[in-house]
């Protein structure tokens, strides 16, 4: 976990590929321990340590995630999330080609949750589905493979995943919904939130916290 910005009701992080968000029947370190831990240690505070989860990402997903430090930034900053409020930007690497380089195209779909887990795309207006909507920019182009932004329109699980995939061009390293092609060290896939836009809780003023890919 990597500090990008902290304030008295902020603290937003890079979160690395293969880190849970929160803590799971698995025991494996989390994002939210990790972050009471440093905030204890920073703050030197007795007693239990408030980070408030308002959102995820995906284990094998890296990148941008905010957490809340009161329970007033916690309140406000979940309900920005429901109500689709704050701007989110990811970048992949994907096997195959989504188009030519530099027009966004945007991908809606229906999504379903599978009872063995996931999703599954389906025709929008299925029986049981949600919508999902992004839009995705083709930056490169190389041979078999492609680097690609997408702005996440709505927030459905596994949704980058899974309509990439559906579009046939599935995350490298994603074996649930891609091909088994490893990536970097196999702990994570190539998608990481580069750019997350929301509003300051107590301030209201708009946002923009970056976080660096990693080298892989």
């Amino acid at each position: 976990m990597n500090t990008l910005y902290l304030d008295n009701h902020l603290l937003v992080v890079n979160k690395p590929a293969g880190q849970l968000s929160q803590g799971d029947s698995t025991g494996d370190a989390d994002l939210v321990t990790e972050a009471k831990a440093f905030l204890k240690e920073r703050f030197d505070k007795p007693g239990n340590v408030f980070a408030g989860l308002v959102h995820r990402l995906d284990r094998p997903t890296s990148g941008v995630m905010v957490l809340a430090r009161t329970s007033k930034a916690a309140a406000r900053l979940s309900e920005q999330f429901r109500t689709r409020g704050p701007e989110k930007t990811y970048l992949a690497i994907v096997d195959g080609h989504l188009g030519d380089t530099g027009a966004w195209v945007e991908h809606e779909d229906g999504i379903v949750p599978k009872e063995a887990g996931g999703v599954a795309v389906v025709p929008l207006g299925s029986t049981g589905s949600q919508t999902g909507r992004l839009r995705v920019r083709t930056l490169a182009n190389e041979h078999r493979r492609s680097l690609v932004e997408v702005e996440l329109l709505t927030g459905r699980k596994h949704q980058i995943r899974a309509q990439l995939a559906a579009a046939g061009a599935p995350v490298m390293g994603d074996f649930r919904y891609g091909k088994p092609t490893a990536f970097a060290d196999g702990h994570g896939i190539a998608l990481h939130a580069v750019r997350l836009a929301i509003d300051h809780p107590t301030q209201k003023d708009r946002r923009v916290f970056v976080a660096p890919p990693p080298a892989s």
